[in-house]
């Protein structure tokens, strides 16, 4: 039997990958400071807080069409159904998606420039750990009309 049929990871890492991807942006910060302007503060800080909202809205949305459709949130689960509704019609990895926007959008409103870098390296690992395998596990699972989904919606945005 397929290996990816079962689950697509043993370990769900994305979680854990961006929360090392703030902590360490923190670390760069108390470390290695990037200065940051003093001119309009509070822009810098409201585009956080639009990013970070943006993420939570996501990230529920996301969560609950899977619930709605009867399969698995973790990454570490089999999934049962083949979603392509609410947000997954716009991106494959919603979820991933509003990870990256919260870890920039902490960035932002924390004035930690780091934060960004992070999020783009975070969004790397997140791809080349989990991401390729859910793909592999969805393709093994659910064939042409998987094939079909990922022809027609953006793995990210």
């Amino acid at each position: 039997m397929n290996a990816y049929r079962m689950k697509p990871l043993a370990f769900p890492w994305p979680p854990f990958i961006y929360g090392a991807a703030i902590a360490a942006a923190f670390m760069l910060q108390a470390y290695f400071p990037l200065a940051v302007a003093e001119t309009n503060i509070w822009i810098a800080r409201a585009a956080g807080g639009v990013l970070i909202a943006s993420a939570i809205v996501l990230d529920v949305w996301a969560m609950r069409t899977l619930l709605d459709c009867h399969t698995t949130i973790l990454p570490n689960r089999c999934s049962t159904h083949l979603v392509t509704s609410g947000p997954y019609r716009l991106t494959r990895n919603p979820i991933y998606l509003g990870y990256t926007l919260a870890t920039a959008g902490i960035g932002l409103a924390v004035l930690n420039p780091w934060c960004i870098l992070t999020a783009m390296i975070a969004t790397g690992a997140t791809s080349i750990v989990a991401v390729r395998r859910e793909e592999l596990h969805l393709l093994s699972r659910f064939g042409i009309d998987f094939e079909r989904y990922c022809n027609g919606t953006a793995r990210w945005i």
